[in-house]
């Protein structure tokens, strides 16, 4: 646990009486995100089953920030530390894992979701610190992250692989999310190509983003990182999300 400028930081199995309110923050997420059916499925029991992994900053008592990881197996067969399914794909193991009653060899941060009056002020970097913390107390000698990049959303046609290859002078990422995984330790590694997807009708997606979907091919929409495929004699459209996997090797 961690006390600074009247803000503490630390774990939910330290702070279980918060596991019911890590949802209380003002966030930034678009609507069409919380559509993927595996996080739709998984991630709300994330506080619960793994809350050695998840760490959360309260400011006077409030939740104003969240940080969410799960360890999984990477050792079995077909698996590894970084698939290309990205985040879906780590969740899911980890929750397999769970289930049968395996050695976990990694863990994944699945997101850290800071509450809008407080970015800007260097907590991104602090919850981090919490949560390279949180799983090296584990024993694990690694957290990988399956990154959504802030600012990707803001270039949509540029392919991942060309974007996570932007640097500034300085040789820091020109990325701010990405930026702040260097700053702390991490290295950038590679694309997730399909590491989050959502699936649904015309109709669902005028109402998660007001637009009207009512053309063939790909369309920009706001906040998504890369065009959404609308299929209009499908009655489908499609988002699959690419992400950045960075790992951060952890001290014994």
């Amino acid at each position: 646990m961690t006390h600074s400028d009247d803000i503490e930081i630390g774990t939910l199995a330290e702070r279980p009486e918060l596991a019911t309110r890590v949802y209380d923050i003002d966030d930034t997420w678009p609507e069409f995100i919380a559509r993927d059916l595996v996080g739709y499925a998984l991630l709300s029991r994330v506080p619960e089953e793994f809350p050695r992994y998840c760490v959360v900053a309260t400011q006077g008592g409030r939740v104003i920030a969240r940080g969410f990881s799960v360890p999984f197996n990477a050792a079995l067969e077909g698996r590894e530390e970084m698939p290309d399914r990205g985040w879906d794909q780590v969740l899911a193991w980890a929750f397999d894992d769970l289930r049968r009653g395996r050695a976990v060899t990694t863990a994944s941060a699945l997101e850290i979701t800071i509450d809008v009056g407080h970015l800007g002020r260097g907590l991104s970097y602090r919850m981090l610190a919490a949560m390279r913390e949180a799983v090296q107390r584990q024993g694990l000698a690694a957290l990988v992250a399956p990154v959504r990049p802030t600012a990707k959303h803001l270039r949509p046609r540029l392919p991942m692989a060309e974007y996570l290859r932007e640097v500034r002078d300085d040789g820091l990422p020109t990325d701010p999310w990405l930026r702040v995984h260097v700053k702390a330790g991490g290295t950038i590694e590679k694309a997730a190509a399909a590491s989050m997807t959502v699936s649904g009708t015309p109709a669902e997606w005028r109402r998660w983003t007001g637009l009207p979907f009512d053309r063939d091919g790909e369309i920009e929409v706001p906040a998504a990182l890369v065009p959404v495929h609308c299929d209009t004699r499908h009655d489908r459209v499609s988002y699959v999300e690419p992400n950045v996997w960075v790992r951060h090797g952890l001290r014994p």
